[in-house]
C-alpha cells in the first residue's frame, strides 16, 4: 500500500520488528573452546521447550544503529552490509527468578562471529536478539529417552536432563573433541551419558554418533529421541531411525543446526534452497 502526497507516491514507514535486548552480566570460560555468558533480560520469555533458541544480532563494526535496536527501520535505511549479522543459539537456561539468561558459545580462536564477540564480552555490553523458538521438550509419558549430539547441541541436551522426570531413563551421546570439553551434566534422572572424542581418530564428524545409535540395543518401550548438530549425521541417523528402527516421526526430533564448511548464512540458504525443490516436486 502506497501514500499519496501532493502526487508523488512515498513508502510507508518500515514495519517495526524491534529486536529485545540482553546485557552481559558475566561470563565464565567452563572448557577450553566453551564460553558461557549470563546475561540480564526483561525481555525474554520462557516458551516451555528445553531446546529454546534466539537469534543474536551482531552488530558491524563502526556502525551505529537506532537504539532500541529495530531490524525494519535497519533494512529500510541501512545498506545491507551494514545490517547486524545473525547467529541462532541455543538457550542454555533461563532463570525467570532473576533474569538470566544464559548461552554458551563454542570459541575457536578468530573464527566466526559469535566466539570472538563471547571472547572480547564485559559486563555492561548489549546484545540484540530476536525470539525465542523452539519445539522440542521431553515427553514425559516415554518410556525412556535418546538425546544424540555435538557441541552445538549440548546446551539443549543438558537443558533437557535437567528436566527429566526423576528416575526417568536416557541414553545420551555427546562428541566433542576431547575429554577437556566434557561438561558434568545433572539432573534427576537415570541418565547414562557417553561421550565420544574426535581427537586422536580418522573419523569424520559425527561418525562415532551414528556408530553408537546403530550398535545401541533399544530398551523396550516407547522412544523419545532427540538428534541434532551438525546436518551430515543428523541425516544418517534420520535414516537410521526412521528406517532401519521404524520409528513414528512423532517420537524423534531431528534439527541440522549448521553444516561442515558453511556459515549459517550458506546453511540457512541451502536448507531454503531444499525445501523450495521439495515444494516443487510434491506441486
Amino acid at each position: 500500500m502506497f501514500e499519496r502526497n501532493r502526487g508523488r507516491v512515498s513508502n510507508p514507514a518500515p514495519r517495526s520488528r524491534r529486536a529485545k535486548l540482553a546485557v552481559v552480566r558475566r561470563t565464565e570460560r567452563i572448557t577450553p573452546h566453551m564460553i558461557r555468558v549470563v546475561f540480564g533480560s526483561d525481555d525474554f520469555a520462557d516458551n516451555g521447550t528445553s531446546d529454546h533458541y534466539v537469534k543474536l544480532l551482531f552488530p558491524q563494526a563502526g556502525v551505529t544503529y537506532p537504539d532500541p535496536l529495530d531490524l525494519g527501520v535497519v533494512r529500510e535505511q541501512f545498506p545491507s552490509e551494514q545490517w547486524p549479522t545473525m547467529r541462532t543459539y541455543t538457550v542454555r537456561s533461563w532463570d525467570e527468578a532473576t533474569h538470566e539468561l544464559t548461552i554458551d558459545f563454542v570459541h575457536h580462536g578468530d573464527e566466526g562471529v559469535a566466539g570472538p564477540w563471547a571472547a572480547d564480552a564485559q559486563p555492561g555490553d548489549k546484545l540484540w536478539f530476536n525470539g525465542p523458538g523452539g519445539a522440542y521438550a521431553p515427553d514425559q509419558a516415554a518410556d525412556w529417552h535418546l538425546l544424540v549430539g555435538d557441541e552445538s547441541a549440548l546446551p539443549a541436551i543438558a537443558a533437557a536432563i535437567e528436566v527429566l522426570p526423576a528416575g526417568a531413563h536416557a541414553k545420551v551421546f555427546v562428541e566433542v573433541e576431547d575429554e577437556t570439553e566434557e561438561q558434568k551434566l545433572s539432573g534427576t534422572g537415570d541418565v547414562e551419558v557417553t561421550w565420544l572424542h574426535r581427537a586422536g581418530t580418522t573419523a569424520a564428524r559425527g561418525d562415532g554418533l551414528v556408530a553408537a545409535v546403530e550398535g545401541l540395543e533399544f530398551p523396550p518401550g516407547a522412544v523419545h529421541a532427540f538428534v541434532h548438530g551438525e546436518a551430515g549425521f543428523v541425516a544418517r541417523l534420520r535414516k537410521h531411525l526412521f528406517t532401519d528402527r521404524a520409528l513414528p516421526r512423532a517420537q524423534v526430533s531431528l534439527s541440522g543446526y549448521w553444516r561442515l564448511g558453511k556459515n549459517e548464512d550458506g546453511w540457512q540458504a541451502e536448507k531454503a534452497e531444499t525445501a523450495r525443490k521439495e515444494r516443487e516436486a510434491s506441486a
